[in-house]
């Protein structure tokens, strides 16, 4: 059933919903929140910042109004990365009919809250809104998995999960995404997916910093196994259950994002492999690398939880206390000896 959908965002994966989802029937609106690249973009049809050589086609309404995104949504999509997502939606809040769900494909944790993107908006929005304050909560989900922006563009097969606590969201979701190259399955564990997709983009940091000192296949192997059991720690330590980080959006999505080429975060972490400070590389990386502020509320999480992170400890030395990425490697390979252990 074509519904009426409006995508919160400008950037790469906005785009890529967009394009997907008016493939479909739906009728989409995208939304930014700088007047001047939705102008572009009107003037283009063609995200030549974050998508280049994919034209949106002319069905898609794109505008910086939030009356006109979101008046008339039946379901809405956040794109906006998950350190904007609060002044983002405080300003679209009052805009948003009640009601209505929101599907949030960003992946991170906000560092001044230590929230998943799903908690942010929820905080945010309160309840239904101000006419109904002590109404049921809104609907929300994640979208998230193994989905690198410019390959969905060009319809490569993909398949992700659609997570909520209401089962019916996540089963609307799945209709209203499904084509015959994009998969989507359904998932209620809401907290262990978020924690997934944010969790990955710190090991993808140290991935690419791997590649940049030229480590090896070896290495950066050892690097997903050992980088999956600190997720996996600590996402049960919250309360997650152990198996999600073993699907789609936990090794899957681990896996794509730690060999993907034109992943930011393994980018980012190859830069710094190769010397680069952090700050000379995000001049050099269009959009937002969110596993830089991630790692610190990680870091922050594992402190909390009591759980032992030494590869999320280390990419916080080399991004923030200026610890030499071969150091780094130095100081996780001469850890004392132990049983391998998951989880």
């Amino acid at each position: 059933m074509a519904e009426r959908i409006t995508i919160i965002g400008d950037g790469s994966m906005a785009t890529v919903c967009a394009l997907l989802l008016e493939s479909q029937g739906h009728a989409v609106t995208l939304w930014g929140p700088f007047a001047e690249h939705i102008e572009t973009l009107i003037q283009t049809r063609e995200n030549r910042r974050y998508l280049p050589g994919h034209r949106l086609p002319d069905r898609i309404v794109l505008t910086a109004a939030e009356s006109r995104a979101l008046g008339g949504a039946d379901l809405v999509v956040n794109a906006i990365p998950t350190q904007y997502i609060r002044p983002v939606w405080t300003r679209l809040g009052p805009h948003l009919p009640p009601r209505v769900p929101i599907a949030s494909v960003a992946k991170g944790i906000e560092k001044q809250t230590l929230l998943r993107p799903t908690q942010i908006i929820a905080d945010v929005l309160g309840r239904e809104g101000p006419d109904d304050p002590d109404g049921p909560p809104r609907p929300l989900a994640a979208i998230s998995g193994p989905s690198v922006a410019d390959e969905l563009a060009r319809c490569l097969p993909a398949t992700v999960c659609a997570a909520s606590d209401d089962i019916a969201l996540a089963r609307r979701l799945q209709s209203a995404f499904t084509t015959h190259w994009f998969r989507v399955y359904t998932h209620t564990d809401l907290l262990g997916v978020e924690l997934a997709g944010a969790l990955k983009n710190v090991i993808a940091l140290a991935a690419g910093i791997l590649d940049g000192l030229q480590a090896g296949n070896n290495a950066k192997s050892a690097l997903l196994s050992r980088g999956l059991a600190e997720i996996t720690r600590l996402g049960t330590a919250m309360g997650a259950q152990a198996e999600t980080f073993f699907g789609l959006t936990g090794v899957g999505d681990l896996a794509t994002t730690c060999f993907s080429p034109t992943g930011r975060n393994r980018t980012c972490g190859e830069m710094l492999g190769r010397g680069k400070k952090l700050e000379a590389v995000f001049k050099q990386i269009p959009g937002i690398v969110e596993g830089v502020p991630t790692t610190a509320a990680v870091v922050e999480l594992a402190g909390q939880y009591r759980v032992e992170m030494p590869i999320t400890q280390a990419v916080y030395a080399v991004l923030f206390e200026d610890l030499d990425p071969i150091e780094a490697i130095t100081m996780l390979m001469t850890r004392p000896l132990k049983d391998e252990r998951i989880g």
